[in-house]
């Protein structure tokens, strides 16, 4: 199979539109070919007239580790080409930015989860080079946790860096059919086009990411396809004193660390609260230790979400759900727990992170309720799985 960047560069008649134009590319570490060569590189050496690059959260490079640790504007050593920060001073392009070439090429990795803020970034982008005539083309991937819809749908006015518009949390769209839905949701008069995959089949061996390709971590705590599947839930941790992981050599494929915690206590109750909601993978008790972030230093029980292998069922494995019970356990077992964390998250400064992670309130409100039962989650989220089908089944563009 072929990825957006590989169609690009094998097919000249693809490259045609760009003779004679300026070219930006949005890329990151996992920016890559078929044969693992940045694509920074490839589109020059092929000739395209790339005059900018942009890096979004985390940076071009990748090398910036957390939330909220900005990447500045730098002069690409090799090519002495300016690369813009979008996780900087701004994270919207500003005009000089949009004035440095006239097709903005976007060639990033997703998780297929409306937190991720690529998602966003791609937005901005759309409505910018709406504003100043750019031309936008995302050269698609795959999204790694496929079709599956699940989470909270976001409430209008509840929008942030991670929750561009009212999708669910898990919402099973490539970043070329988002784009597509952004173009038809907000009315964009943008010029916009996807350089699709070929042979990219979702519901194929992979279940969303092929098993021919290599992972390369799109942001530095994305480290295999395991992390991509369960981080539609163990986001939420990041809204949480609970630690994700971060600071081990497994961030994000955790249910929970804490040192006051017994994990498999939670699981008991997980199991007796709802015990169809742990299908579709295994759940197994580990201790870590991060070396820095929540609890640093400090032995912490938890629960290891596997994902993958024998274990895993794609069509089973609900991420959000799953977390949520864990909150939902830990909740019952400790109802006096300090869970949600009070921080300036992702710029938003006046509501709880878990709240802006989940798009509202309804998650936590649901954890904290005494009476709420695991069958008042799904109303609760908001989110119509069937009525966001119907939505985007004009723009799919894979079987």
């Amino acid at each position: 199979m072929k990825f957006g960047i590989d169609r690009l560069l094998a097919e000249p008649d693809l490259r045609t539109p760009l003779e004679g134009r300026r070219v930006a590319l949005v890329a990151h570490p996992a920016s890559v070919t078929e044969n693992l060569t940045h694509s920074l590189d490839a589109l020059i050496a092929a000739g395209v007239d790339v005059t900018s690059a942009f890096g979004p959260q985390h940076g071009l490079k990748g090398d910036k580790q957390d939330n909220m640790v900005e990447t500045a504007d730098e002069t690409d050593p090799r090519y002495g080409i300016p690369v813009f920060s979008l996780y900087g001073e701004v994270r919207r392009p500003t005009a000089e930015m949009m004035a440095s070439a006239d097709v903005f090429l976007f060639d990033l990795q997703d998780l297929g989860c409306r937190i991720y803020t690529f998602v966003t970034t791609l937005l901005y982008l759309l409505e910018e080079a709406a504003r100043y005539g750019k031309s936008v083309w995302v050269l698609d991937r795959p999204n790694p946790a496929g079709r599956p819809v699940e989470g909270t749908l976001l409430v209008p006015g509840q929008e942030s860096f991670v929750g561009a518009a009212p999708m669910p949390m898990r919402h099973g769209l490539t970043l070329g059919e988002m784009g597509h839905w952004f173009v038809r949701h907000f009315g964009l008069d943008v010029d916009y086009r996807v350089i699709e995959m070929e042979g990219w089949q979702p519901g194929g061996a992979g279940h969303g990411w092929p098993p021919e390709r290599i992972w390369i971590n799109p942001s530095p705590n994305a480290a295999n396809v395991n992390m991509a599947r369960a981080y539609a839930g163990t986001v939420m941790l990041e809204g949480t004193t609970l630690s994700e992981g971060r600071g081990t050599t497994r961030p994000l494929e955790v249910l929970f660390g804490a040192p006051d915690i017994d994990a498999n206590a939670v699981l008991a109750e997980m199991e007796r609260l709802a015990p169809e909601w742990l299908a579709g993978c295994a759940l197994r008790e580990c201790w870590l230790e991060p070396t820095f972030h929540k609890h640093a230093g400090k032995l912490c029980n938890a629960l290891m979400i596997h994902a993958e292998g024998p274990f895993y069922a794609h069509e089973a494995f609900r991420p959000w759900r799953l977390q949520a019970l864990a909150f939902k356990a830990i909740r019952r077992l400790q109802p006096d727990y300090d869970l949600w964390r009070d921080f300036p998250y992702e710029y938003e400064l006046d509501r709880l992170a878990i709240d802006v992670i989940n798009g509202g309130p309804a998650l936590r409100e649901w954890v904290d309720d005494p009476a709420a039962e695991p069958g008042d989650l799904d109303r609760t989220a908001g989110t119509d799985e069937a009525q966001w089908r119907e939505e985007i089944a004009p723009i799919l563009r894979y079987p």
